[in-house]
């Protein structure tokens, strides 16, 4: 009776974490301190739900009184030229992405040297011009962080 009892409970459990488990598509981002410690994690609420609030014409969704943009609508409001860069590398970005933008940073891949950094993004005004000139060939990363904590990098190549 008991045996019949445990298998009956194992079988329930089963099929209990099978429906709980669904596989989605959805994509999950995650922040982390200097430490380590994971500070943020959130889904990218764009793709999972249908009722969050969207602006109109781009994937920009609310989540914790937070704006939260996803990657590729990102992209496609900065400018980089020319790439590659030879003497100046020009950044800018459009008005539509600049609330997001908390820090601009691009270092040096070889050796982790900074070429530029700013932590106050709102002083930037949009734009960002990098004497490249004296720096060595190579590639460059291009990192902006946002103001829900995400990181977004692009890899520039100097020649």
């Amino acid at each position: 009776m008991t045996k019949l009892i445990l298998v009956a409970f194992l079988f329930l459990s089963w099929q209990l974490q099978a429906q709980i488990i669904i596989p989605t598509a959805n994509k999950m981002y995650f922040n982390y301190d200097e430490a380590g410690n994971q500070i943020l994690r959130y889904e990218d609420l764009i793709t999972s739900s249908s009722t969050a609030p969207v602006e109109e014409g781009s994937k920009i969704t609310t989540l914790h009184n937070q704006n939260i943009i996803s990657e590729d609508d990102f992209w496609n409001n900065i400018r980089i030229y020319p790439v590659p860069v030879k003497e100046f590398l020009t950044i800018d970005w459009s008005e539509k992405v600049d609330d997001f933008i908390s820090e601009v940073s691009l270092y040096e891949q070889n050796t982790l040297h900074w070429v530029f950094q700013s932590k106050k993004a709102d002083i930037l005004n949009r734009s960002l011009k990098i004497n490249m000139s004296q720096r060595y060939r190579g590639v460059f990363v291009l990192t902006f962080v946002l103001k829900d904590g995400r990181r977004i990098s692009k890899n520039i190549t100097k020649n």
